[in-house]
């Protein structure tokens, strides 16, 4: 699918522009090569901090240890909570909004290493990929390693790194955006809207297509049918009210949900966590 800009309600949910706008976190400091295959950073950023567009010849891990954090392509928008990490290719452009107060942690990949993968991708991270992000060493070019064997580390690391990348169960936790004209009129009304709780033959009726071309478009265009995009779509609406402190109750509601405990169901399944369990971590 060709790049596409996506409209502003990707990046973030109605009414909840971040209050601060960062750079891209020097990445220039961090540039892998031969020598350093692999270069890890990490930065605490607040909530409500989006780090704007930006990118970089080479492909990235992005992960939090504690916060959920959501990644914004020209395509899309990926949620990231801390038990996943996040592809992003080379060259692709991306901003980070914070969705929680986060450890925002990202490994460089010199351009040899790792998949070929040309998209995104949303992994879950076993407990030995997270170990060996988290034994690489962060401190920008300019200053000594805080371990003087860190190259040598980092060279011993990145096969059995990768190798772990390549094993890591993908899942979809993102919202595409299609090129059809009519149902990105459909998605983007939804982004703007996710309380309307109009059925998809509604929506289709309101694009002059039926409810059949509609759920093709869906599985042709994004993969995914009407129900697991809406279910993307409403989520990254959710994260961010729930992390302002919002009752469950009302999220559920402004999320299109009749029941709480259908709402429910949905986060912990996207998560792994309740909504109280994510809103209780914050507060903590």
């Amino acid at each position: 699918m060709p790049p596409i800009a996506a409209p502003s309600a990707t990046d973030r949910a109605p009414g909840s522009a971040p209050a601060n706008s960062v750079g891209p976190l020097t990445p220039h400091l961090y540039a892998p090569d031969a020598l350093r295959p692999l270069r890890a950073k990490e930065h605490f950023l607040n909530a409500d901090t989006q780090v704007e567009l930006h990118q970089h010849p080479w492909p990235q891990l992005t992960f939090s240890t504690r916060g959920v954090i959501r990644l914004s392509t020209e395509d899309g928008s990926y949620i990231v909570p801390p038990s996943r990490a996040l592809w992003v290719p080379a060259d692709m452009p991306h901003s980070i909004s914070l969705i929680e107060d986060a450890e925002l942690r990202t490994v460089y990949l010199h351009s040899w290493l790792g998949p070929a993968w040309e998209r995104c991708e949303v992994l879950e991270i076993s407990p030995l990929l997270r170990a060996l992000m988290l034994a690489l060493d962060t401190t920008p070019d300019g200053l000594p390693p805080a371990d003087p064997h860190a190259a040598q580390r980092e060279r011993w690391i990145a096969p059995l790194l990768v190798d772990e990348l390549e094993r890591a169960t993908q899942i979809r936790i993102d919202v595409p955006l299609p090129t059809d004209k009519r149902l990105r009129q459909l998605c983007e009304a939804l982004l703007r809207n996710p309380a309307n709780r109009a059925t998809l033959a509604e929506r289709a009726q309101q694009i002059g297509a039926s409810e059949r071309t509609v759920a093709r478009l869906f599985r042709d265009q994004l993969g995914m049918s009407w129900q697991q995009w809406r279910q993307q779509a409403v989520l990254a609406h959710a994260l961010p009210l729930l992390a302002r402190g919002m009752a469950v109750s009302l999220v559920a509601s402004a999320s299109g949900y009749a029941t709480d405990s259908a709402f429910c169901a949905m986060f912990k399944a996207a998560t792994g966590q309740s909504p109280t369990a994510f809103q209780h971590k914050k507060r903590g």
